[in-house]
């Protein structure tokens, strides 16, 4: 079965870094929800993961998700994912949310240092975020996500270690740790101040090995690139994504893969809520053995497997030296220190790779 993905593009402010489509000032209008309910009964299907992206999610009211959830045929015991920023719910709203079939929760949580939330430019502060995550927790939900970023301006090594510690004193089961990147356009990118208090090249590699190391010490084994959890807690949409798993994606801006097939919808909002069914862009055939085996080498426990690809093994020699790979069970996966390269290891390893 694959999974569906539901795009929400609404935001309250777009924060400082953001490049992703969404637009802010509105919420989520009742003719947007329709849209996507019309979109979700015409595929038709069954779906065994359910992800809520953004944008901000949880400006959708329970009432909202679960109008949504009901137009689809959703497997038993489907993991059904919402992202929420910290300062946009309450008790209450987390238990309705939780009523309305959510069972899994991912926060925008990003520091516990209130001066680097605010180069962000998010919302809320760490006062918040604690909250939001212990409110959830009471609300009845037992897989809690927390996204952390690195290398955000004024971050140091120590107060990643502070970030770190509060995090590890919540009920979390999930942690996404991703380094900034500051993206032509943003806002930051035009702020002079925070810019120049972005830390180093090497800094950020020394906060990322921090971060694996803390969180594998806690029981958060790393099982992609920027991904950490609990065992048995691990993002089951995500995952489905990077085994090469069939998706569809709702709402504008959102990807898809079917039958072999990838596409998208157009970034337009208005133009997504007038049309009867989203109007599809095609990008192409999918799932090839080249695009597989790059989606493999991201999982740092399943890795690459030789017996489907053993033409890899003719470059993994000197990496596995150098400290970049290792050879487990048959498979070459990423070590920490690779993944701070991974672009240049997947290049180097599918040179020789056919579809």
């Amino acid at each position: 079965m694959p999974g569906l993905y539901i795009h929400i593009p609404f935001c309250k402010r777009k924060c400082a870094y953001c490049d992703f489509y969404s637009g802010t000032g509105i919420g989520v209008t009742e003719e947007y929800v329709r849209a996507v309910v019309r979109n979700i009964k015409a595929q038709g299907g069954r779906f065994d993961t359910v992800y809520f992206g953004g944008g901000t999610p949880s400006l959708l009211t329970a009432a909202q998700a679960g109008e949504i959830l009901s137009a689809a045929d959703i497997g038993d015991n489907a993991e059904i994912s919402m992202e929420c920023n910290p300062e946009s719910v309450s008790m209450s709203y987390l238990r309705e949310l939780r009523a309305a079939g959510v069972n899994r929760l991912s926060f925008g949580v990003q520091s516990l240092d209130d001066r680097e939330l605010r180069a962000l430019g998010r919302l809320h502060n760490a006062e918040d975020a604690v909250r939001a995550v212990q409110w959830a927790a009471e609300a009845g939900f037992e897989s809690i996500s927390a996204d952390l970023m690195l290398a955000t301006p004024y971050q140091t090594p120590g107060s990643l270690e502070r970030t770190l510690e509060g995090l590890l004193a919540l009920p979390l089961r999930h942690v996404s740790a991703y380094l900034l990147k500051v993206e032509d356009g943003t806002p930051i990118s035009r702020d002079r101040e925070p810019l120049r208090n972005i830390p180093d090249e090497d800094t950020a590699a020394g906060l990322y090995l921090l971060t694996v190391e803390r969180l594998a010490a806690a029981g958060f084994p790393q099982y992609e690139i920027s991904n950490f959890a609990k065992p048995g807690y691990e993002c089951l949409h995500n995952l489905g994504c990077w085994r090469c798993g069939e998706y569809f994606g709702i709402g504008p801006a959102a990807h898809s893969f079917l039958g072999g097939e990838r596409f998208s919808c157009p970034p337009d909002t208005g133009k997504f809520i007038s049309e009867p069914l989203q109007t599809h862009i095609p990008e192409g055939a999918g799932g090839g053995r080249s695009e597989r085996a790059m989606l493999a080498l991201r999982l740092t426990e399943e890795g690459l497997p030789l017996g489907d690809y053993p033409e890899a093994e003719r470059y993994a020699g000197p990496l596995i030296e150098r400290g970049f790979l290792k050879k487990t069970k048959g498979a070459l996966t990423l070590t920490a220190k690779g993944c701070l390269v991974s672009n240049e290891i997947i290049c180097t390893l599918l040179r020789n790779i056919d579809d």
